[in-house]
């Protein structure tokens, strides 16, 4: 017996909504983006990633009376004591530019012979706004920051992510093999194990 039939996708992007619907399909869930429903983005003012997730999942699931799936991520640099973690996005400040906030953390890299750093993602399911359980699970994908951008693929920080395992960058991953190695993959594989169990139960 599924919990739910239909979620909302708290999330306005529509490469998030194609990833995370073909990962739920297997389970019979649809998967509605919340655009679609008339909902406006959470704000997300919080200093974990949990917690902006959360926000983000119940404001979806109150404005609309489905269950509600979210995510939050960002890149976490060791020489950086985690930033830019939650302000990944905005890194640079306002508007939001993958440019400037690339530009940005190679500056502020500059002298730190430690480059080591992690993407990382958390994904909450809420089956009601006021959910007192929420499911929770997350996931990272590890590897290094370099000076020249590299790939031609990817978005925000994929060019200067660097896989030593791969030789590759994250921009350079063919995008079947990243969506297999991701910090979201992860996270969402750790989802569907909680999800099956529930399904099964």
């Amino acid at each position: 017996m599924k919990p739910f039939d239909r979620l909302v996708l708290a999330s306005s992007n529509a490469g998030k909504l194609r990833e995370l619907s073909a990962m739920l399909e297997p389970l019979g869930i649809e998967v509605v983006p919340q655009a679609s429903l008339g909902v406006t983005d959470a704000e997300e003012p919080h200093a974990t990633f949990v917690e902006n997730a959360l926000a983000k999942a119940r404001h979806a699931a109150r404005a609309t009376g489905l269950a509600a799936l979210a995510d939050d991520s960002g890149l976490c640099v060791r020489a950086l004591a985690g930033r830019p973690g939650v302000l990944s996005a905005r890194y640079a400040g306002e508007p939001k530019s993958d440019v400037a906030n690339n530009a940005k953390l190679v500056a502020d890299l500059q002298g730190h012979a430690d480059r080591r750093a992690h993407f990382y993602s958390v994904i909450v399911l809420v089956r009601s706004a006021d959910d007192p359980q929420p499911l929770i699970a997350d996931g990272e994908w590890a590897g290094e920051i370099i000076d020249t951008a590299r790939g031609g693929g990817g978005f925000g920080y994929d060019p200067h992510f660097y896989v030593p395992s791969l030789e590759q960058t994250a921009a350079e991953i063919e995008p079947e093999l990243k969506n297999t190695l991701s910090h979201r993959a992860a996270a969402m594989r750790h989802l569907l194990e909680r999800l099956r169990a529930i399904t099964v139960a």
